[in-house]
């Protein structure tokens, strides 16, 4: 399936890019969770904004095997006073595919980031993207980007590495506006280090197979073209 222009018309008059967005970022984790070992689980996030966005979350374990039901008392709700300022944010889309490891409770070992026009449209969006996406590899948790937005400039890859103090040698060319990019962060005796994938797209073409890290010793491909062709045809996209 070669990759289309969903933001030019006609298509972007057809099949309107949120939709396809989502159906993507879906049927990604429908592919990998066919390819996932047993233990880990590709779950897909879409936020649009939203003001507030859980990253703690609270889970129930009842009815699992951990000894019977203790009978405890409400909570007390706390309420704080009126806060002495209030400032305006602007909150990023988001359209995710987390990977999650199961042992030992839900764990967050790799994420697949699909960048949106808004992630694009002007420096704070920019840097509010890339700077989730600093986050991850800080957090040791495996990164793929993938960016087919042809309507805005800018390449994530260049000012993550720029966020990260890395030099031009590491960026891929001015350019490169459509691309994916993979990233596999290490923690070594001598240091951390991160392995990097930055691999160029062209309109026309399929899209490549990337390499996506679960752990030290541990990567499943990510077949971006599996994903894009079964978005396609769910959305009668040609």
């Amino acid at each position: 399936m070669p990759l289309l222009d969903h933001f030019r018309p006609p298509l972007s008059h057809r099949r309107p890019w949120e939709s396809f967005h989502a159906t993507w970022a879906s049927a990604l984790a429908d592919v990998l969770n066919r390819e996932l070992p047993e233990g880990y689980i590709a779950l897909e996030q879409i936020h649009s904004g939203a003001p507030v966005e859980i990253d703690v979350a609270t889970f129930s374990e009842n009815g699992s095997n951990h000894g019977p039901l203790i009978a405890t008392l409400p909570k007390t709700i706390w309420l704080p006073a009126a806060a002495p300022m209030s400032l305006s944010m602007n909150f990023p889309e988001s359209c995710t595919v987390e990977i999650v490891s199961s042992e030992g409770g839900r764990t967050l070992v790799g994420a697949i980031e699909l960048v949106s026009p808004g992630n694009k449209d002007r420096e704070v969006k920019r840097r509010q993207f890339t700077g989730k996406c600093a986050a991850y590899l800080s957090r040791g948790v495996g990164l793929v980007i993938v960016d087919v937005v042809t309507t805005r400039s800018g390449n994530m890859h260049n000012e993550l590495m720029q966020m990260l103090g890395h030099d031009q040698s590491f960026w891929m060319s001015s350019e490169t506006t459509i691309y994916c990019s993979a990233y596999r962060p290490l923690q070594e005796a001598s240091g951390g280090r991160i392995d990097a994938w930055p691999t160029p797209l062209t309109l026309g073409e399929p899209l490549p197979r990337m390499p996506l890290s679960l752990g030290a010793e541990l990567c499943v491909a990510v077949d971006l073209e599996a994903g894009y062709r079964e978005a396609c045809e769910r959305r009668k996209v040609t």
